[in-house]
């Protein structure tokens, strides 16, 4: 190497930082979400001043505070997903406000810690489950908190009566009000219609990256549209199928895309060239879903080999779909109780509510020891330190050390905004209308966590004072400096069984998830080919639809391998961004999840090819063989129980040499 190099590797690495500190200065970008700005602008404010002008501040003070969670909630997607994103978090916090409002009525310090320390370990449990779980736990902690210790006449039902009224404002905006800019059908659908639509422009990326090295991550911004889409359409709903014209057709545009997926990703992970006539037809159906309009002629790619022609049968599909519009099958898997009691109660349920348990009761237990020393002096906002702890400990939402960092720079910055404001605006009209400002700016802020820290903060301390108390700035800074301590000491303390629970349980359920696809794939291949066969008389490229029901199983399996793969990916990067002592926990996850992901892309493929000559190739079988060796040694070095990688119908497959790895390098 030559002195030049040398000196710039040296440089550069010198400038790498570490993964905790790189999250924590790392942002999401995009569009600003104007709608969701104008449902903050509406929510928080206007409860507030009404609560005011009846009289009823402390309601209007809860009823913003519930506006304030729901619009941290409150993402992009269709109606539907909004429904249970917004909802069922509400549900949880107006339980929490009543548990905590009685407990902390009656319960002495040391009891009411314990219980508080309970309701800990079953949210932390429940947040395993998933996203709108986690909101769910998020809110049933921090209302308990609040319930138990901010100072209300109000019974515990009235509380979360305004609650629930608070929350359910803003629900009702975002269901009655249509987006801006909306102008294409039926707008209660534009959130599907851009869910799907958005499908179709990642067909057509991953199409235009086959054979470089973006494939793999088009691939998985593919799989990301798709989990998108699937849940913006499957959504809460009184009847079990669609009952509008627009919706059916929403269905079947997304029931078509899912063979053209199927399609993209096998070039992908063969790397056969295709032409730029490939990705129009894609991108020509993605226009016709945004815009509600007709397909047009769609351009045909040529028929050169298995996918592509697969690729050009799907588009084919596709048109029909498109005007007819009858509906389809969304490919979810029905997810039943003992699958949810399992992720709560399972290792990482365990795990993740042991973590809370811990954070949230010693945080009351100090700040009941405080509040009951007078440390306070006469202000009763000892809940502030349990609630902020509640931010800081949930790993879904980020790692722990990062968190804590933004939490404490947003709280200052907060904290100091809201005390130049406090010098000079009139009260309490002044305050309401910051409290409107803030809730307009949370959608916007929660690009990342220091800015919406900084945002609730100046929210919080304005609700605090038109409730009739002084400027707490300085008692807010330092509750959320002590809460931060708290939860870094007893994050990181050693804790019974095996850590890295969550990472494992992701794991472990993703590699369920890809050998039931690859399973199903090679039951395909014995019981007489796939979709189209060549034993039954059909050249290739002329296929068939003798087994819609085995293609639709199929493509459920494939969907949830996918979904269940990114899920795990999430989970293991928000565990590498932790500090070197919990980070370790999740060594080597990153390599089979890798290894999975190749072996899911290599069953795609294998399906297209039996669809197209009614047989698994030998180029195939090779494949997966070696994919499968390669599965078997990591697991046997990480200690993951992932399923046996070698099933009876495999047996005669061909064994590889010992550390043979011709796929390594795979852009699938």
């Amino acid at each position: 190497m030559s002195r030049t190099a040398a000196r710039t590797g040296h440089r550069n690495r010198t400038h790498v930082l570490p993964p905790w500190l790189a999250h924590a200065l790392r942002a999401q970008r995009g569009p600003v979400p104007w709608s969701a700005v104008t449902r903050g602008a509406l929510s928080a404010g206007p409860l507030l001043l009404t609560a005011v002008l009846l009289d009823r501040t402390s309601l209007g003070v809860v009823a913003a505070i519930a506006a304030m969670l729901a619009g941290i909630n409150d993402r992009p997607g269709s109606r539907r997903t909004a429904v249970k994103r917004l909802g069922v978090p509400a549900l949880a916090g107006a339980a929490g406000l009543s548990v905590g409002t009685y407990a902390g009525a009656r319960l002495d310090a040391v009891v009411l810690t314990l219980v508080l320390t309970g309701v800990g370990l079953v949210a932390g449990g429940i947040s395993a489950i998933g996203p709108v779980a986690s909101g769910a736990g998020t809110q049933l902690l921090v209302a308990s908190a609040i319930g138990a210790g901010m100072p209300l006449a109000e019974e515990g039902w009235l509380r979360a009566l305004a609650f629930l009224a608070g929350a359910g404002w803003l629900l009702g905006l975002r269901l009655v009000l249509p987006t801006p800019g909306a102008l294409a059908g039926d707008f209660r659908f534009d959130g599907e219609r851009d869910a799907v639509a958005a499908v179709y422009d990642a067909i057509g990326d991953l199409l235009d990256a086959v054979g470089s090295e973006d494939a793999t991550s088009r691939r998985a911004a593919l799989t990301a549209a798709l989990d998108h889409a699937q849940d913006a359409l499957a959504g809460p709903r009184l009847r079990r199928y669609a009952s509008s014209s627009a919706e059916r057709r929403l269905h079947a545009q997304y029931a078509a895309a899912l063979p053209l997926a199927e399609a993209a990703t096998a070039l992908a992970w063969i790397g056969e060239a295709v032409g730029g006539r490939a990705s129009e037809g894609p991108r020509r159906l993605a226009t016709a879903v945004r815009e509600n309009t007709p397909t047009g002629p769609l351009p045909a790619p040529r028929r050169s080999g298995p996918a592509l022609r697969a690729l050009d049968d799907a588009l084919l599909r596709a048109a029909e779909a498109f005007d007819r519009g009858k509906g389809g099958d969304l490919h979810t898997r029905r997810t039943t109780v003992r699958s949810l009691l399992h992720r709560a109660f399972g290792a990482g349920g365990r795990e993740y509510g042991l973590r809370v348990a811990l954070c949230f009761g010693a945080s009351a237990g100090v700040a009941q020891a405080l509040h009951h020393a007078r440390w306070y002096g006469q202000h009763e906002h000892w809940y502030w330190l349990p609630a902020t702890a509640v931010f800081l400990v949930k790993p879904d939402l980020g790692p722990l050390v990062s968190r804590v960092l933004c939490r404490a720079a947003g709280t200052v910055l907060g904290a100091l905004l809201f005390a130049g404001f406090a010098a000079f605006l009139p009260r309490p009209e002044g305050l309401i209308a910051l409290v409107a400002v803030s809730g307009a700016l949370i959608p916007v802020a929660t690009r990342h966590f220091a800015a919406q820290t900084a945002v609730v903060t100046v929210l919080v301390l304005a609700l605090v004072m038109v409730g009739g108390e002084a400027q707490a700035s300085a008692g807010r800074i330092g509750e959320t400096l002590l809460a931060c301590a708290i939860v870094i000491v007893v994050g990181h303390l050693p804790m019974p069984g095996q850590r890295g629970g969550g990472v494992r349980a992701r794991v472990v359920a993703a590699g369920a998830a890809a050998h039931a696809y690859l399973a199903h794939v090679l039951r395909e291949s014995r019981s007489g080919g796939g979709v189209g066969s060549a034993d039954s008389g059909l050249a290739p490229g002329r296929r068939s639809l003798a087994a819609p029901d085995s293609r639709a199983a199929r493509w459920t399996l494939r969907r949830e391998a996918y979904r269940t793969l990114a899920e795990a990916r999430t989970a293991i990067a928000l565990a590498a961004a932790e500090l070197p002592p919990l980070a370790r926990h999740s060594e080597g996850a990153d390599d089979v999840v890798s290894t999975l992901e190749r072996l899911v892309d290599a069953t795609t493929a294998c399906a297209v090819h039996l669809d197209d000559a009614g047989r698994i190739l030998p180029r195939d079988r090779e494949q997966l063989a070696e994919l499968l060796g390669e599965l078997e040694e990591e697991r046997a070095q990480t200690g993951l129980r992932l399923p046996e990688p070698r099933a009876p119908f495999m047996e005669d497959w061909p064994e590889l040499p010992h550390g043979q790895s011709r796929l390594r390098g795979s852009a699938g």
